[in-house]
């Protein structure tokens, strides 16, 4: 049960990806799907489940699960860059500035990080409720958070 729910979350929070990507025929939209694509998807699991905590059903939860799937990604885009851990695989598949370069890898992580927010503006719950949820990823990835933690990892 626990794996159904899992990979439930990981599709619906992929789909939506892809979705937000049709269209854009560019390379940095390409290694943005492959970005998101192969990992375990725990990430936007645990945003499902915890809405459904709160009330809300996996569909309303969506956003909030693709959003945090595109940070994790894009942190993993650039953590595996040269100038930072300077990785040439990641889940047994070449890294994005490998299969690409570095430029597009940068574009791709960044691009990412925008998405995160552009899934969560267009997010069907309250207008307070998705305030409170963009701050909450912002604060989460930035200097206090996750980029605060590479900046340490990288010191």
């Amino acid at each position: 049960m626990l794996a159904e729910k899992l990979e439930a979350a990981r599709g619906l929070a992929e789909a939506l990806i892809a979705q937000a990507l049709a269209g854009v025929a560019l390379p940095v939209a390409e290694a943005m799907g492959y970005a998101v694509r192969g990992g375990k998807g725990l990430r936007g699991f645990l945003a499902v489940e915890s809405a459904r905590l709160c009330g809300f059903d996996a569909v309303q939860a969506g956003p909030a699960a693709a959003a945090i799937e595109c940070i994790h990604a894009y942190s993993l885009v650039h953590d595996d860059l040269p100038c930072m851990d300077d990785d040439d695989l990641r889940r047994g598949q070449p890294t994005v500035h490998r299969r690409w370069d570095e430029a597009t890898a940068v574009l791709a992580g960044d691009a990412l990080q925008a998405l995160a927010f552009e899934l969560l503006a267009g997010a069907g719950c309250p207008d307070r409720a998705r305030v409170v949820l963009m701050g909450s990823l912002a604060q989460r990835a930035g200097v206090r958070g996750m980029v605060g933690g590479q900046a340490m990892d990288i010191a």
